[in-house]
């Protein structure tokens, strides 16, 4: 024996308001679909036939009521009865034969939302097949009546009136309303009034080349976004996916935004207002591009306050994203000054698109400041004076080690932020390894000077008084000179000495024959995993030579190891922090006893 579901009117209105929709204004915005569904519907049957909606907000009524009337295809008493009071049936479009092509309902539920705001729903209607007008009247307890009355409405259409809940009055209110109509429908094909008053332009903005004023569309649609958005945009995109009926304008913020903010864009379907912060519209590399569009085939959600993500969605979303993508080659080769402020403000979600893409990466190769030793310069620019990017991944390593190449008269270049090593890469994949290449700190040890033999003797000499010192801190001393003077000291990584370290670590749990050829290729190799590079040109070092005191000797050696680390801006472990307070307060000490 079969049954059919029971349903609790109240229990579907508590879900409405507080799962589905966000708020009990979309009760405008669901009366205006239906309208406009209806009056949809009747221009199918009769393309002449009037296209209105009047709304009477309820402080504009001697009984209190909002009232808002169509000149749609209206219903007759089967319908009543089938549509408004079945939850789930997707309006009278389908059992009047049409496609869903043209009309913005889908869920049944739109009805509903009403109750949000009001205790009781009128309805009188009449149907363009003919028969007489139909009273319908609901309320919030789940009953509705339905009676046949003909002298209730002359005209084809309906008149919708809600009665207030004690605590909604002003949802119904004529500013309310007016504000809710204009924010929704503003661009709605149909004319709406409230009070008596035009609140819709049924204009799409982007839709004419130029205005009576003679401003071309760009012109015309940065003074639009400027009022929309409340700032200048940088450009404004036309964009256009004519599978999905969808026409709009991609605006370019002016100023850098974070690559994690959250994209949003105003989305109307059939000019229907779905949101003004909805995701999902544009790749994610394209986070500084707000948009502004129309379609008739994307899906909305339930709510119809997001769009559904679906296939028909991702294909947009690539092919939006390729037009961004089109506009920013075409700005590269007609206005070059303004590519590079676009750069200036926009680089990481444009570094993210060249990553992938070659005219992008082209583009940052010729536009986007790189930081090196000569400043800030672009790529193409850094290769032509020095052949092959040299680069180091870190920034703190980059720091350190900059000051000593350019003194040496070598290129190098920071690629420790964000997709700098990718493009790169993406840069040698083009172009070859002569493009770019990875510098190790050890290479740029090889190309500094050796010390003279006399001076490099003494200096070994305090040094292995103090071996033990570095030998706490994993690290071994080289001599070299080098430029600047004024740097004493480098602590660079120790290929090497890691290298051996982690063979080691594997020969422990590896076969004798695997362990004992890992041994061999690594023997010679040191076992620091650190280098403190002593400046031999600098004063403190070439006094450090001259020491006699093996105390002062120590001290001297840990505050060069301590200043080094500091300098190259590495993690301070325990026995680092340890080694710095030691350091200071021993040459507090002397300098106390000296008194």
């Amino acid at each position: 024996m079969s049954h059919t579901f029971g349903v609790d009117l109240r229990g579907m209105i508590d879900l409405l308001s507080h799962h589905l929709y966000s708020s009990p204004r979309v009760y405008v915005r669901e009366l205006l679909q239906n309208a406009v569904d209806a009056i949809t519907a009747r221009r199918e049957l009769d393309p002449d036939a009037p296209a209105e909606v009047l709304i009477e907000p309820s402080d504009a009524t001697a009984d209190g009521v909002l009232r808002i009337s169509d000149s749609g295809v209206g219903l007759s008493e089967r319908e009543v009865h089938e549509l408004l009071s079945t939850l789930g049936r997707t309006s009278k479009r389908d059992d009047l034969g049409f496609t869903r092509q043209g009309f913005l309902g889908q869920f049944g539920v739109g009805m509903l939302s009403a109750f949000l705001v009001a205790e009781e729903i009128r309805l009188v209607t009449r149907s363009a097949s003919g028969g007489p007008a139909v009273r319908w009247t609901a309320d919030a307890s789940g009953s509705y009546r339905v009676v046949v009355d003909d002298g209730a409405r002359a005209e084809v259409g309906t008149t919708i009136e809600l009665v207030p809940n004690r605590d909604a009055e002003h949802w119904l209110s004529a500013d309310m309303v007016r504000a809710l109509v204009t924010e929704y429908g503003d661009l709605l094909p149909v004319t709406v009034h409230v009070a008596g008053e035009p609140a819709t332009s049924g204009d799409l903005p982007w839709s004419r080349r130029s205005d009576e004023t003679g401003a071309d569309l760009t012109e015309r649609m940065v003074d639009y976004g400027e009022g929309l958005f409340g700032f200048r945009p940088f450009d404004a995109i036309p964009i256009e996916v004519p599978t999905v009926g969808l026409t709009g304008v991609a605006f370019v913020l002016p100023e850098g935004v974070h690559p994690g903010t959250r994209q949003s864009h105003r989305v109307y379907l059939k000019r229907m207002l779905v949101g003004d912060g909805v995701e999902g519209l544009l790749p994610d590399w394209a986070y500084f591009v707000r948009c502004v569009v129309d379609s008739s085939a994307l899906r909305p959600t339930a709510s119809r306050e997001s769009l559904y993500q679906d296939e028909t969605l991702l294909a947009v979303r690539d092919e939006l994203g390729k037009q961004v993508r089109d506009w920013l080659v075409r700005l590269d080769a007609t206005d070059p000054e303004r590519t590079s402020q676009l750069l200036s403000a926009h680089h990481l979600g444009i570094k993210s698109l060249a990553r992938a893409d070659d005219e992008m990466l082209r583009l940052v190769e010729r536009w986007l400041p790189f930081e090196t030793t000569e400043g800030a310069v672009p790529l193409r620019q850094f290769r032509r004076v020095h052949g092959t990017v040299l680069y180091v991944p870190n920034v703190d390593e980059f720091r350190q080690l900059a000051p000593v190449a350019q003194a040496q008269g070598i290129g190098l270049l920071n690629a420790g932020y964000a997709y700098d090593v990718e493009i790169l890469d993406r840069l040698v994949a083009l172009d070859g390894a002569v493009a770019a290449r990875q510098v190790r700190p050890g290479e740029l040890l090889a190309a500094l000077d050796h010390p003279e033999p006399l001076f490099d003797s003494e200096l070994r000499s305090r040094l292995a008084e103090a071996g033990g010192v570095l030998d706490r801190h994993d690290c071994e001393a080289v001599t070299r000179d080098f430029d600047p003077v004024s740097l004493p000291a480098l602590l660079i990584t120790n290929v090497a000495g890691e290298r051996k370290r982690d063979a080691e670590e594997i020969s422990d749990d590896a076969d004798p024959l695997w362990a004992e050829l890992l041994n061999e290729l690594v023997a010679e190799e040191s076992t620091a995993s650190q280098q403190l590079v002593l400046n031999c040109r600098n004063p403190l070092v070439r006094r450090l030579a001259a020491l006699s005191d093996p105390a002062l000797v120590e001290l001297t050696v840990e505050s060069l190891y301590v200043h080094a680390l500091l300098q190259a801006r590495r993690p301070m472990r325990p026995k680092d922090t340890a080694a710095l307070n030691r350091s200071f307060l021993e040459l507090l000490n002397r300098a106390v006893g000296d008194r």
